[in-house]
């Protein structure tokens, strides 16, 4: 079943086509990557997906109905959520306290009960009471997706969730959104790491100059020319 559709999504800045005719759908319980070199519109295509900006023209449905144009708040009520390359947490607040805040519009009667559970299922319960400033840039990215999954999205989009994270806290990701997928959520991966991308995700879309230009599984989209010279640098004889 899809549950997230993208028709002719369009949006410049300028002379600039940021996103340019993109279109795809997701089924559910999919875990979807998005790559491409710097500057492919991969950012921009999240924020459009979460209504942190809007397109020019084009339509996003979630779950049969019309988000396009809803504020970002409805959006995420709607079952969309998302985390930033640059994590927004509550820096002087601790790190339960961030999770509970995540979860003020959403589930407030179990926030306390869900953090629990947020907090074991990435291993972060020794640090619970310690401020968000003080973690790791790692254990900060970890703590940005548990405020995601405290708002228990059917959609969860990750803007490079893993960037510089240590092995271990990497591993403890992943296998939260394997076990998150095996329960029905519906996960859309930005990712630099083409073996990350490879290890998680069952389809891959490849963005160039705000277009997709190759999407399938990674085997296929890895020997495909658009993608060599798009992101690996390697010119086609085309």
């Amino acid at each position: 079943m899809s549950v997230l559709q993208v028709n002719d999504l369009f949006r410049a800045f300028g002379g600039i086509r940021a996103v340019d005719g993109v279109t795809f759908e997701v089924e559910q319980a999919e875990i979807v990557g998005i790559i491409g070199p710097n500057g492919s519109g991969k950012s921009t295509l999240f924020n459009l997906l979460t209504g942190t900006i809007k397109p020019d023209s084009g339509t996003v449905t979630l779950f049969n109905q019309n988000i396009t144009r809803l504020a970002a708040h409805r959006i995420a009520r709607a079952g969309l959520a998302r985390t930033f390359q640059i994590p927004a947490l509550f820096v002087n607040m601790t790190v339960r306290e961030n999770l509970w805040t995540a979860a003020v519009q959403f589930d407030w009667d179990n926030a306390r009960a869900d953090a629990d559970a947020v907090l074991e299922r990435l291993e972060l319960t020794h640090v619970a009471e310690d401020l968000a400033s003080s973690l790791s840039g790692g254990q900060q990215r970890l703590l940005e997706m548990g405020r995601v999954l405290m708002r228990k999205p059917k959609v969860a989009l990750l803007d490079e969730v893993a960037a510089g994270v240590h092995p271990r806290l990497r591993q403890i990701m992943l296998d939260a959104i394997r076990v998150l997928r095996d329960e029905g959520t519906t996960f859309l991966v930005i990712e630099h790491d083409m073996e990350l991308a490879q290890d998680i995700c069952d389809r891959i879309l490849v963005m160039d100059a705000g277009k997709i230009v190759a999407q399938g599984s990674f085997d296929e989209i890895s020997h495909d020319p658009h993608v060599m010279e798009a992101y690996l640098g390697v010119p086609t004889s085309e």
